[in-house]
């Protein structure tokens, strides 16, 4: 079964007057994860797409989605997958990758139909793509490996790049994840924004009850959402970006746009915000 929500953009001073539920409704990713079904979220955020493909020990396809208006999905995008849990596989093009927890598939474009099979929890990233790169699986090992933070902060973290110019090739797309270390809950504090990029965040490792508070909205007009295991953000481009959790998480980042410098981004100190 494929479901597709679409999320269009909005702009900065209609976020000022939203309540609750619009932010949510707006910029939460949630209910993604459901066995036998893949759940896209189509976002005009530089027309990524997000998503969750679970076969829960069978297999599920993803060929053409209507919403791109493409003969197949990939036709046009590229995409990362991200397996978020027990080991899975992936299969395109006559060729079949086991994915285990935590390895990441990079697919270029042009890629046809996808099949996911095994007990995967596959996290989807998609971006158009303007050239065709070849498919490459990158096991944790195989990750830029990042150590950031310190105790005494609440920020302690070790950040593993996989989609990412230190690691290979890509169009646009950028991608890796964040693992906070036990008794550090904060993350990217001092927050940014790259407005060149957006980006999108999903939230994973956590206990049913654990919240993290996903920080948004222009610096001096933040807002807030509570986010729950396996959901996400969409991060607009004018938007800061930062979180801190009720406990240690993971969470996985994904960004297009105009560069693929990972280190491009505006910094906004504590003190500015508001």
């Amino acid at each position: 079964m494929l479901n597709v929500q679409m999320r269009h953009a909005v702009h900065a001073d209609h976020v000022k007057t939203m309540d609750t539920g619009e932010l949510r409704r707006h910029f939460l990713v949630s209910g993604i994860f459901k066995a036998g079904e893949i759940n896209l979220v189509y976002t005009h955020y530089d027309r990524m797409v997000l998503g969750g493909a679970v076969p829960a020990g069978g297999e599920l396809l993803l060929e053409k989605v209507d919403e791109t208006r493409t003969a197949t999905f990939l036709e046009r995008r590229e995409m990362a997958v991200v397996n978020i849990g027990a080991s899975g596989s992936v299969s395109a093009d006559g060729e079949r990758w086991t994915l285990n927890r935590g390895d990441v598939l990079y697919l270029g474009k042009g890629t046809g139909a996808v099949t996911f099979g095994g007990d995967g929890r596959f996290y989807l990233a998609s971006a158009p793509a303007h050239r065709a790169y070849p498919a490459r699986l990158i096991t944790v090992e195989q990750s830029a490996e990042v150590k950031l933070g310190e105790t005494g902060t609440s920020n302690k973290r070790t950040i593993n790049q996989f989609v990412h110019p230190l690691v290979m090739e890509s169009c646009q797309l950028v991608l890796g994840y964040t693992t906070l270390e036990e008794g550090s809950v904060w993350n990217t504090m001092p927050c940014h924004q790259h407005d060149r990029r957006m980006e999108a965040y999903l939230y994973f490792n956590m206990d049913q009850e654990s919240r993290v508070l996903h920080l948004m909205g222009e610096p001096n007009e933040t807002r807030h959402l509570l986010i729950a295991n396996e959901e996400g953000a969409v991060s607009p481009p004018w938007s800061i970006h930062s979180g801190v959790g009720t406990g240690a998480y993971t969470f996985v980042w994904a960004m297009a746009g105009d560069n693929v410098d990972y280190t491009d981004m505006d910094f906004i100190q504590p003190g500015e915000l508001r």
